[in-house]
């Protein structure tokens, strides 16, 4: 049942932040353990944008391919992702993005636990140290990005 959660300021915008987490497809060149990740699906209504996304993760010999739903929410600059497939017994995760008079404020928030102990054993102490370098990931692309 690992847990973590991280809130701090970045020098961009909470759209620019919004739209650079909502860009799932290019988290492979970026992010920690992310090998490749593909949309099944997409779909917009009333302005929100409902993904359906495989990412497979790995660390030296351990490969792991897990399905999300990930709602992108523009107006409430919030993006939620839900467990449906995969080697986790669960996993919710939520950015949400608050605009300042210097940049912006990211609020991230994970929990998760592995089906199989070993593979927890094995992998979790990965994911943990992963997760707290995801936001550090994120603001690294931002300024290559915006400067």
């Amino acid at each position: 049942m690992p847990q973590f959660e991280t809130h701090h300021s970045v020098p961009h915008s909470a759209d620019q932040m919004f739209d650079l987490v909502a860009d799932v497809e290019h988290y492979p060149q970026f992010l920690p353990l992310c090998e490749a990740l593909s949309i099944r699906s997409r779909k917009e209504r009333d302005g929100k944008v409902l993904l359906i996304a495989d990412m497979t993760v790995g660390y030296k010999a351990i490969r792991e391919t897990f399905t999300t739903q990930v709602l992108l929410n523009r107006a409430e600059r919030l993006i939620e992702v839900k467990y449906i497939d995969g080697p986790f017994r669960y996993l919710d995760n939520r950015w949400r993005f608050e605009e300042t008079a210097t940049g912006s404020n990211i609020h991230f928030f994970i929990d998760y636990e592995f089906k199989s102990r070993i593979l927890g054993a094995v992998m979790g102490s990965m994911f943990d140290r992963a997760f707290r370098m995801f936001s550090e990931a994120f603001e690294t692309r931002a300024t290559k990005i915006y400067g």
